[in-house]
This record gives structure tokens, C-alpha cells and sequence, in this order.
């Protein structure tokens, strides 16, 4: 593995996962098989993250959008985030690894819901890396949800229209408590954010890479954080932030 310097690694990294269905067309397989071996670089990915020293790893695992997939893709998706909890659970607990849950909870039918709370609830005590899993995510929807919880308190008198803040909608974004994103990273070559982190992505840095998600391995997590390294954040300044790569 590529020498990182602790003083250049982002705090936070967010990643959009892309480009299964394409890696699995590509080698004449179903696009089943591409999500499974995704599931592989889900692993290598957080134990990459971990033994980096980032603190918040964001996936992208499955948007508000994707449920107008075809019904035997979606079931397919569902059956491998089942199978990863029930799986890997234990042996991320043992890792000191804690679990976060953003996106919409409402309505979730069958044993998903439960299935997310306990992974989040047996984790809630480690202080290792945050797996921070965006299940049922879009960001114009969490904002949404966000503008209404504060709306429903300005109209109870609890909170004054003029209090309304950046810091206060943030506070009431599904990731509340946890450091904006330093870098997202986006694979299969696609170059959009598809409605992922759009408020707290406002000074992050992206990344595109050519990588199917599948392929993307350690040395391709590695890569890119060697590059993030070079960058300069401003914050919207002239001169260079002096949090450069440590979290904003």
C-alpha cells in the first residue's frame, strides 16, 4: 500500500457505487452477479478505509430513484443487503466498526427495517470507522423531510422562522452529527452526484474513476486518496483551508 501521511487523510469519504450492472454486461454474466461481487468491494473497502484512518465512510447503496428497477433486480439488491448484515454484522461489530442508517425509514415493508436498526443499535457504542449505509436515499427528499420537521416546529411557536440556520437544517438532515464529506468518489466513469449529499457535499471534493465498482480495489481506494492529498481546499477563500484533507 501506497505511504499516506495521516495529516492529508479525509475524515470523511463518500462513495457512489456504480457500475455493477455494466461490470457484470461486460463479461456476459447476469447483472445479478455484478452486485455480488460489489458486495466484495463493500468489504475490501471499509477495511481499506479503516486501516487508512478515516473516521465516516458514506455508501451509496440504494436511492429513493432505484426502487423503479426492474421487481427482480430490486429483490435481487435486497436479498445481498440482508444477506450482507446478517453476514458481516458480527464480524464488523468485532472490528469496533459503528453503523449508521440515513435515508427514509417510513414505510419500509418486511424484515429490512429491523434488520437496519440492528445494525445500527448493536454498533451504537464502538468508536472505530462510521459505515454511514444511505439506503433509500435522495437528497432532495431528506431535504424535504428536513424542511418540514422545521416547519411543523415554527408552526407549534417551538422555533422562530428568523432561527432558521444552515447549522439548524443541517441538524435536521439525516446525517446530523456526522462531518460533512471531504471527498466523494464516484465509480464506473460517470461524472453527476445523482441526488447523493447534495447539502453536505457543497465544498467536498469529487472524484470520477473509470472503475466498475467491482474492480474497485484497495489500490484504487488508495490511488484516490493520494490524489485527494494533492488538492487544495479553499473553502471558498483565496489561500488554501488549514484543514486541508482533515475535514471541513
Amino acid at each position: 500500500m501506497n505511504q499516506l501521511s495521516p495529516s492529508t487523510v479525509p475524515a470523511h469519504v463518500a462513495i457512489i457505487m456504480d457500475g455493477n450492472g455494466r461490470w457484470a454486461n461486460a463479461r456476459g454474466l447476469p447483472r445479478a452477479m455484478g452486485h455480488r461481487k460489489g458486495v466484495e468491494a463493500v468489504r475490501e473497502a471499509v477495511k481499506t478505509a479503516a486501516e487508512c484512518g478515516i473516521s465516516y465512510l458514506t455508501l451509496f447503496a440504494f436511492s429513493s430513484e432505484n426502487w423503479s428497477r426492474p421487481e427482480s433486480e430490486v429483490s435481487d439488491l435486497m436479498g445481498l443487503l440482508k444477506a450482507f448484515i446478517r453476514r458481516d454484522l458480527a464480524v464488523l461489530h468485532k472490528q469496533n466498526v459503528r453503523i449508521r442508517i440515513i435515508g427514509d425509514k417510513t414505510n419500509l415493508s418486511g424484515d429490512i427495517l429491523p434488520l437496519l436498526l440492528e445494525a445500527e443499535e448493536t454498533t451504537r457504542a464502538n468508536t472505530g470507522i462510521t459505515l454511514v449505509i444511505a439506503f433509500n436515499y435522495g437528497a432532495r427528499d431528506e431535504i424535504a423531510r428536513a424542511a418540514r420537521q422545521l416547519a411543523a416546529e415554527v408552526a407549534a411557536g417551538r422555533l422562530e422562522a428568523s432561527a432558521i440556520t444552515s447549522e439548524r437544517i443541517g441538524a435536521a438532515l439525516d446525517t446530523a452529527g456526522i462531518p460533512d464529506p471531504d471527498l466523494v468518489i464516484r465509480t464506473s466513469g460517470e461524472e453527476r452526484l445523482s441526488n447523493f449529499l447534495l447539502w453536505q457535499a457543497a465544498y467536498a471534493e469529487l472524484m470520477f474513476i473509470p472503475e466498475f465498482w467491482p474492480d474497485f480495489s484497495r489500490d484504487t481506494f488508495v490511488a484516490a486518496l493520494s490524489r485527494y492529498a494533492m488538492r487544495e481546499r479553499r473553502f471558498g477563500g483565496l489561500q488554501p483551508a488549514t484543514t486541508l484533507a482533515t475535514g471541513s
